[in-house]
C-alpha cells in the first residue's frame, strides 16, 4: 500500500486540481511525478492547484516534483498554486524557498481568487506580472 494519496479532479478550463495526501518522500515522490506526467504534457493545462491539505510530510525528494512541475509549466507561463499546506509543510517551502510565497494560499476559494484576477488582468489587456 502507498503512503501518497493523490485524487486528480476534472480540469476546470486550463486549471488542473491535484489534491495529495500523506507523505511525498523518497520512496513516494515517483507516483506523484507519474501523475503529474500527463497533466504537465498537456498544453491546455495552464495552472496546476496543488492541494496539500492531507500531506503530512514532505522530503526534499517531494520538494523537487513540486520544482518539475513549476519548470514544466513556466515554460509555456503556466503557473503551479499550493494551496492548504500544513503548518511542516509550509515550514519546509519557508526553508528551501521552493515555492514563492505569492502562489502558496491558505484555501482553494484564495487561490480561485488569485485566478481570477490574474485571467481578469489578461482579458482586460494588463496582463504584467
Amino acid at each position: 500500500m502507498s503512503l501518497l494519496r493523490t485524487e486528480i479532479a476534472p480540469a476546470n478550463g486550463g486549471v488542473q486540481r491535484v489534491a495529495i495526501g500523506g507523505r511525498l518522500d523518497t520512496h513516494t515522490y515517483a507516483e506523484l511525478d507519474q501523475a503529474l506526467a500527463p497533466l504537465l504534457g498537456n498544453p491546455a493545462v495552464t495552472s496546476l492547484v496543488l492541494d496539500l491539505e492531507g500531506l503530512d510530510y514532505i522530503s526534499s525528494a517531494g520538494i523537487r516534483s513540486v520544482f518539475k512541475a513549476r519548470k514544466a509549466l513556466a515554460a509555456r507561463a503556466g503557473k503551479v498554486l499550493v494551496v492548504n499546506p500544513q503548518p511542516q509543510i509550509q515550514k519546509v517551502f519557508d526553508l528551501v524557498k521552493a515555492v514563492p510565497l505569492n502562489e502558496i494560499f491558505t484555501s482553494v476559494a484564495e487561490a480561485d481568487a488569485y485566478l481570477d484576477a490574474m485571467q481578469r488582468k489578461v482579458v482586460e489587456g494588463d496582463d504584467e506580472d
